[in-house]
């Protein structure tokens, strides 16, 4: 059994190691899995999982394996009240006990399981034979058998393992799940470029200098303080806003909630479009003509050192980008094409990623395939999920 686990979990895209099954194997053979369909859930999660964005995969990998197991650890009410409360251990003979029970397979003690469940009515405590308490029985809670099974106390919870992988807790971890507020703001933790060269008093204990310092002063108290770093990245946030980015208002309301509370940037600027930007950005998600900026004015007044993010799901009419006088909310004009623009942009600020909210596998057929494509031949595209943002924010901070 465990050996087709180990081949089906990777088969379901896990990278399961020799080393990291091996430990498994060891923690089985101390006990660590109490005996318990449960216990062998948790220790395979904690020895074989490399991190929570695995846990979902690992969830729906032990649900479809293990799904028709029948689970010792589901049983009738009035056994897990009794259970839950166990007697002490009464004294036994350990020689005796893994005398009697040395040998016994997984499958005759569940059919064992299977007739005492049948039989039994009561409660029973300190035995050797009935599902009980304290006791040498192979099935119960708060005794001692080498093969036996643990039943009800802590470990079970009151729910199979099979149902605690059903549940699927940790769907908001994958890397392919589209992201929220807590989400945004653990990501842009990596747009750090921490410097120590702004204006401002010395008044950041340093340590290591400080220990230095005493030790080349004889051992009298020298301190060395410095200006604290801060972080020396600027961020130009550029968000699509209307028609079809409707339906990912919320997700772009939590991306913008993120970026503003990151309050770590030296500087962050935020403006919208409609499908493309021309020779105006709005400043606010209207996008109305009297409340924005000339492009050419954010083109002459930030440095080349921006970090530029711009989210759009790129899906627009080819000649939005292609052609002369593209329409600009149905009323503004241009006098050049949106790539036209959308090219400036690019080569004034060469860390430049564009975060799609369609998810990956449908820019080539969706509504806005082909815009998506021309666009992609200019700007570097990542989808918004975990893993779309993780590559994009390394992309910003990489050198050119």
């Amino acid at each position: 059994m465990f050996t087709g686990f180990f081949y089906f979990l990777r088969d379901a895209g896990m990278q399961v190691s020799m080393g990291q099954w091996m430990a498994l194997m060891e923690g089985m053979s101390l006990g660590l899995h109490d005996a318990t369909l449960t216990g062998f859930y948790h220790l395979c999660r904690c020895t074989l999982v490399k991190s929570e964005a695995e846990f979902d995969k690992f969830d729906r990998a032990f649900f479809t394996y293990f799904k028709d197991i029948q689970s010792f650890e589901t049983l009738p009410q009035a056994f897990l009240d009794w259970l839950n409360t166990p007697m002490a251990q009464r004294e036994y003979d350990k020689a005796a006990v893994d005398a009697q029970f040395a040998g016994m397979d997984l499958d005759e003690i569940r059919r064992m399981m299977e007739q005492r469940l049948k039989d039994q009515h009561e409660r029973h405590d300190g035995g050797n034979h009935w599902i009980g308490t304290g006791g040498t029985s192979l099935y119960g809670h708060g005794g001692y058998n080498p093969n036996g099974i643990r039943i009800g106390g802590d470990a079970s919870g009151h729910q199979s393992a099979v149902q605690v992988a059903a549940e699927r807790k940790y769907q908001d971890f994958r890397e392919d799940t589209t992201l929220g507020l807590r989400q945004f703001q653990m990501a842009f933790r990596r747009l750090r470029q921490l410097s120590s060269r702004n204006e401002g008093p010395k008044d950041e204990l340093q340590l290591e200098k400080s220990i230095q310092a005493t030790c080349d002063n004889g051992g009298y108290l020298k301190l060395e303080f410095d200006r604290p770093r801060t972080n020396d990245v600027k961020l130009l946030l550029l968000f699509d806003s209307g028609g079809s980015m409707w339906r990912y208002a919320q997700m772009c309301n939590q991306l913008f909630a993120a970026a503003n509370q990151s309050n770590h940037f030296k500087q962050l600027r935020t403006y919208y479009f409609h499908n493309c930007w021309y020779d105006h950005l709005h400043t606010t998600p209207h996008c109305w003509y009297e409340q924005s900026v000339d492009t050419q004015y954010v083109l002459n007044n930030l440095s080349s050192d921006w970090k530029v993010i711009v989210v759009g799901d790129g899906s627009m009419a080819p000649s939005e980008l292609l052609n002369v006088g593209g329409c600009l909310d149905y009323y503004h004009y241009n006098q050049e094409s949106g790539i036209e623009w959308v090219r400036r942009i690019r080569a004034k600020f060469p860390h430049m990623v564009w975060l799609n909210p369609v998810s990956e596998e449908a820019w080539m057929y969706s509504r806005g395939a082909r815009s998506i494509s021309i666009l992609r031949q200019e700007v570097e595209m990542y989808p918004l999920s975990l893993e779309g943002l993780d590559k994009a924010l390394k992309r910003l901070m990489a050198t050119v």
